[in-house]
């Protein structure tokens, strides 16, 4: 591995891009271990072997990644990989073997998805969508020249490819069939938002709920990571934002990517979650009459608002109060609590007087 994360990075990236098929590459690694380790024949099948399920796997990692109960894994040392299994956080019953051997796979995934973790990267997100029959990965690795301790740190979130529809969340108890029935109709009357904390199921519940808009809805859907896809509507795009990967790297964040949304023809604009200047665009966009959608970070029904708000001041010229004057265009606020559905809150509108949006429990 470290001869191919350093001495023949190209053959690696001529793979990814599809330069090279995976037979010419493991018959070129064959040549590499018949030239440079000199192995009996059935030493060096093994070790081929090996190379194999590093390359096409995650290493050590593999297994976990296989594990349809665990959704994320937290690398915090070579020898402390921390998994969240079923919902709940627990050691993992795999480690590295050495720092040396967990920085050589910290360079081989960067490597082998296209990532730069220079000192000008030390921090760095990105996506595979392509590894895994079974799930999208989203990456996060910050390097030691950030961290306070001397090994890099590295998360993993899967987000199962095939995700889950409205029948099944019901199935899953995450709301009872009244509840779905309920939010399907909104969802398609008017904008929505969906606000909770980490893990708490938002993006799950807006993957199933766009699935559920009219094929002749034209739709799109503006995200960082890839993590909404669709299963069966045949007129959605996606766009993701590209961080730049140096001074001299072209970026498009959710902003730029929103702004260019606006201008595509579409009937239904959903961005997968608000983080910051996006949310002036999401939100003049509902405004004028387009049926949104969106996920937030919020602690409560009540402070999701502020929240969105919050982040449509960083580039607005609008008062706080015009800006939750217009957020009466979302009609239905959604909270998600431990893979629940927890409340939903009906938009009566504005009050002047009181200078407060108006709204009505309806679960």
């Amino acid at each position: 591995m470290e001869d191919y994360t350093t001495q023949k990075q190209q053959s690696l990236m001529q793979m990814k891009k599809g330069q090279l098929s995976k037979e010419a590459f493991l018959a070129e690694a064959a040549g590499h271990i018949a030239s440079y380790y000199h192995l009996p024949e059935q030493a060096a099948g093994k070790l081929l072997g090996e190379f194999e399920r590093y390359i096409f796997g995650y290493s050590r990692l593999s297994g976990l990644i296989d594990d349809r109960t665990v959704s994320d894994i937290r690398v915090v040392s070579y020898d402390n990989i921390r998994i969240k299994k079923k919902g709940q956080r627990m050691a993992a019953d795999v480690t590295f073997s050495s720092p040396r051997e967990y920085r050589q796979f910290i360079d081989y995934i960067a490597t082998r998805n296209q990532v730069n973790i220079s000192n000008l990267n030390a921090i760095q997100r990105f996506t595979d969508n392509e590894s895994h029959p079974d799930f999208i990965l989203r990456f996060t690795v910050s390097m030691p020249l950030v961290n306070t301790y001397s090994e890099p740190y590295l998360c993993i979130r899967k987000v199962p490819r095939y995700f889950p529809q409205m029948k099944d969340l019901i199935e899953q108890e995450m709301m009872d069939r009244e509840t779905a029935q309920l939010l399907v109709s909104r969802f398609r009357q008017g904008s929505t938002l969906i606000a909770g904390g980490n893990s708490s199921g938002k993006t799950t519940i807006l993957n199933a709920l766009k699935e559920t808009l009219p094929n002749n809805m034209a739709v799109l859907v503006a995200q960082q990571a890839d993590e909404l896809t669709t299963r069966f509507h045949p007129d959605m795009m996606f766009l993701h934002s590209l961080p730049g990967a140096g001074e001299q790297q072209v970026s498009y964040d959710l902003e730029h990517i929103s702004i260019a949304g606006l201008t595509m023809d579409v009937d239904f604009f959903i961005i997968g979650e608000v983080k910051g200047a996006e949310a002036l665009y999401l939100l003049n966009a509902a405004y004028t009459g387009q049926i949104c959608a969106a996920t937030i970070h919020a602690p409560s029904a009540d402070r999701a608002t502020d929240k969105l708000v919050d982040y449509a001041m960083y580039e607005s010229r609008y008062s706080r109060d015009e800006l939750m004057k217009m957020m009466d265009c979302f009609q239905t606020l959604v909270f998600m609590e431990h893979y629940r559905v927890k409340e939903i809150f009906a938009c009566r509108g504005w009050d002047g007087k009181e200078r407060r949006l108006l709204y009505d429990r309806i679960l």
